[in-house]
C-alpha cells in the first residue's frame, strides 16, 4: 500500500534544524548555501551545502572542547557575517541554544541577558565588543566564564574564534550531533526593548518549521531561491529568512554585514525576493523618486503614464479579478519597456516577492511601488509568533493597507477592546526566567494577547491600527492611532520620521524629522540655497512653509481628533545608534519624548 503523504503537522513533528541540514547536505550537496564579501571586496566566497555541514560539524566540536553541551546557551554579538551564521547552526548540531545579541545593546542590556540566559560561552567580533563584555567575566551575578574574539589578532586575554576549527573531532563525535527533539529550543530571541527589559521569547524547531511550513503555503517562489541577509540575527524576521527558511528551502543566503550597502548588494544579487522593514522601503521610495524628478519632461511622463497602468493592474489582482486583456497587453509592454529597466537600475527586475513587516508602513509608499509593479506583501507578527502571523500573499490574496489573513500555523480572533489574539502550532513557549523555567503567557485556551489592536474585515484581512500601549488617549477621552497620524505626515518626502504626541492632551503635536536625502534634492529642485545642511534647511522660510502645507494637507485625510495642531521641525535623523529606535527600525517612543521633553512642553504654550 503506497503510504498517504505527509501533512505539514507530520513533517513539523519529526523535523527539527539539524535534520534540514543534513538532508540538503545530502540532497544538494553543490547548491550554494552561503555567501559573503571577500575580505578584499572582490567578489563572493562562497560555500555549498555539504560545506556547511562539514565546517558546522567542525566548529561543533570547537565548541563542544568548551564545555559547551546539549541546551547550554552561547551569546552571539557579531554583524552579519559567516562566523555568525556558521555558529548558530554548529551549536544547533550540538543540541545548544544560540542566543544572538544586538550589536547596539546597551552595556547594562547584555548584562541582564547573560544573566537571564546563564550562558558560561559568548562570542563577540572584535577587541571592541570584547571591552564591553569583559566585566562581566568578574560578575558575581553572571554566570559568563569565556569570551571568543572573532576578528585575528584582537583576542586580548580572551579566546581567538580561529582555533574552534583548529580543535580535533575526537572519534565518535559525529553521534553526539543532530539529535536535537522537535520540541527542545532552537532558540532565544530577546525582544529588541521598546519598552522595558528585554524578555527573551523562548522557540522550538517545531514552532520555527511549523511557521516556515506556514509561510510557504503562502508564498510562491522559485527552488533554492536567493535571500540579502543584512537585518540583525538578533531579529526573529532575520532569523527566520536568513538562517531557518532557508535551511528549510535549500535556499542560497548573501550575508550583508554593513546594512548601509545594502542598496549595492542588491543591485548586483537581483535576488528574487527582498523583505523590508518601513523604514528601508521609505528610503527606497524617496531615492527613486529624486531620480524620477530628475528625467527629462517627456520621459518622466512616459513614466507616470507607465505607473498608472501598474496600479489599475495591481487593483484588479488585489480584487481577485482577472485584468481585462487590453490592459494586460498594456502593462506586459510597460513592464518591459519602461518599467523593468527602471527596477533593473536597483536590482530589482528579477523580484518575484517583496514584503515588510514590523511596524505599519504608510499606504503612500506602498501605492507607489505598486506603480513600478512592485506589490510590498505586508505581513505582521511578533517574536513570540515566530514572526510572521499574517501576511499577504500573490497566490491566496492580498489587500494594500492590511497585513494579510492568517497563515496556516496560526488562528487569529479580537479581544472585545480590539486587540489581536494569536494561537497555533507557531506560538512561542513562553519567556525564559532565570532559574531556566519558561514562563507562558497565553491563556487556558491557548489564546496569545499581543498588544496589538486591529480589525478584521469580511474577507478575514487583518487592519493593524497601533501598540495597545501606544495609543494616545486625548484629555477628552478620544483614542488616536500615532502611528495612522504619522503615516499621513509622512507622505510628504521631506518629512522622514515623524512622532506624534498628546497623550491627555486637548490636542496633538507632532515632532517631525527631515528626510536627509530628500530635503537637500528638494531644497536644490527649488532654489533654496543651503546645500546639505540640513540644520539651514530646517530653519529655511521655504522649507518650513512647504512643511506647514504638508501638516494641512495630512490634516484634511484626518479626523478632528487626528488633527495635528503644532509641530517642530527637526534636523537630525533618529537611528538605533543615537536610541531612538530599535535595531529594527521602530521608533522608542519614551525616549523621543524624553529626548524633546522640551520642545514637546513648548508646543502647548499659550
Amino acid at each position: 500500500m503506497t503510504p498517504a503523504p505527509s501533512t505539514d503537522g507530520e513533517r513539523a513533528a519529526r523535523s527539527t534544524l539539524p535534520l534540514l541540514v543534513e538532508h540538503n547536505a545530502r540532497a544538494h550537496p553543490d547548491l550554494p548555501a552561503l555567501s559573503w564579501r571577500k575580505p578584499d571586496g572582490a567578489g563572493w566566497a562562497t560555500l555549498d551545502w555539504a560545506q556547511v555541514r562539514e565546517h558546522t560539524g567542525q566548529l561543533a566540536a570547537g565548541y563542544a572542547a568548551l564545555g559547551v553541551g546539549r541546551g547550554d546557551h552561547v551569546l552571539l554579538m557579531m554583524a552579519n557575517r559567516p562566523e555568525h551564521w556558521l555558529s548558530d547552526l554548529a551549536l544547533v548540531r550540538l543540541g545548544a541554544v544560540p542566543v544572538s545579541v544586538y550589536g547596539t545593546s546597551a552595556p547594562e542590556q547584555i548584562a541582564h541577558i547573560a544573566r537571564n540566559c546563564r550562558a558560561a560561552v559568548a562570542v563577540v567580533e572584535g577587541a571592541a565588543q570584547a571591552r564591553v563584555w569583559a566585566p562581566l567575566l568578574d560578575d558575581g551575578a553572571t554566570p559568563l566564564a569565556r569570551l571568543v574574539v572573532v576578528e585575528p589578532g584582537e583576542e586580548g586575554p580572551h579566546l581567538p574564534y580561529a582555533g574552534l576549527t583548529r580543535e580535533p573531532v575526537p572519534e565518535g563525535f559525529g553521534k553526539a550531533l543532530d539529535t536535537a527533539g522537535p520540541d527542545d529550543p532552537l532558540t532565544v530571541v530577546y525582544t529588541s526593548g521598546t519598552t522595558g527589559e528585554p524578555k527573551g521569547v523562548v522557540l522550538t524547531h517545531r514552532q520555527v518549521i511549523a511557521n516556515a511550513l506556514a509561510l510557504d503555503a503562502a508564498v510562491e517562489l522559485p527552488p533554492h531561491v536567493e535571500h540579502i541577509c543584512y537585518l540583525p540575527f538578533a531579529h526573529i524576521a532575520e532569523r527566520m529568512l536568513g538562517i531557518y527558511l532557508p535551511c528549510h528551502r535549500a535556499s542560497h543566503v548573501y550575508l550583508c554585514a554593513d546594512p548601509t550597502v545594502v542598496a549595492e548588494a542588491v543591485r548586483e544579487v537581483r535576488p528574487r525576493q527582498f523583505f523590508g522593514v518601513p523604514r528601508i522601503w521609505e528610503k527606497l521610495a524617496v531615492a527613486v523618486r529624486a531620480g524620477l524628478a530628475m528625467l527629462p519632461e517627456e520621459q518622466r511622463h512616459g513614466v507616470e503614464k507607465a505607473m498608472e497602468v501598474a496600479r489599475e493592474h495591481v487593483g484588479f489582482r488585489e480584487r481577485g479579478e482577472t485584468p481585462p486583456p487590453a490592459l494586460e497587453e498594456a502593462y506586459a509592454r510597460m513592464r518591459e519597456e519602461v518599467l523593468q529597466p527602471l527596477l533593473a537600475a536597483g536590482g530589482l527586475d528579477r523580484v518575484t516577492w517583496t514584503a515588510s513587516a514590523s511596524a505599519p508602513m504608510s499606504l503612500d509608499v506602498v501605492r507607489f511601488w505598486s506603480g513600478l509593479g512592485v506589490v510590498i506583501m505586508d505581513a505582521w507578527g511578533l517574536t513570540e509568533t515566530t514572526g510572521v502571523a499574517t501576511t499577504n500573499s500573490p497566490r491566496t490574496g492580498f489587500r494594500l493597507g492590511s497585513v494579510g489573513r492568517p497563515v496556516s500555523s496560526v488562528e487569529v480572533r479580537l479581544a472585545e477592546d480590539g486587540e489581536i489574539e494569536v494561537r497555533g502550532a507557531s506560538v512561542f513557549s513562553g519567556y525564559l526566567q532565570q532559574d531556566g523555567s519558561v514562563r507562558s503567557v497565553v491563556d487556558e485556551d491557548g489564546w496569545l494577547a499581543t498588544g496589538d489592536v486591529g480589525r478584521i474585515d469580511d474577507d478575514g484581512y487583518v487592519w493593524l491600527t497601533d501598540r495597545k500601549k501606544e495609543m494616545i488617549v486625548t484629555s477628552t477621552g478620544k483614542n488616536v492611532s500615532p502611528a495612522l497620524v504619522e503615516n499621513a505626515l509622512k507622505e510628504h518626502p521631506l518629512i522622514g520620521q515623524a512622532l506624534v504626541h498628546g497623550d491627555n492632551r486637548s490636542y496633538l503635536v507632532a515632532l517631525l524629522v527631515l528626510d536627509p536625502e530628500a530635503a537637500p534634492a528638494w531644497a536644490a529642485a527649488h532654489g533654496v540655497d543651503a546645500g546639505d545642511d540640513l540644520t539651514a534647511l530646517a530653519a529655511h522660510p521655504a522649507v518650513r512653509a512647504e512643511v506647514d502645507r504638508a501638516v494641512a494637507a495630512a490634516n484634511t485625510r484626518l479626523n478632528r481628533t487626528e488633527q495635528v495642531k503644532r509641530y517642530r521641525l527637526l534636523a537630525r535623523e533618529w537611528g538605533p545608534a543615537t536610541g531612538e529606535l530599535t535595531p529594527s527600525l521602530k521608533m522608542r517612543r519614551r525616549v523621543i519624548r524624553d529626548r524633546h521633553a522640551t520642545e514637546l512642553t513648548e508646543l502647548y504654550a499659550d
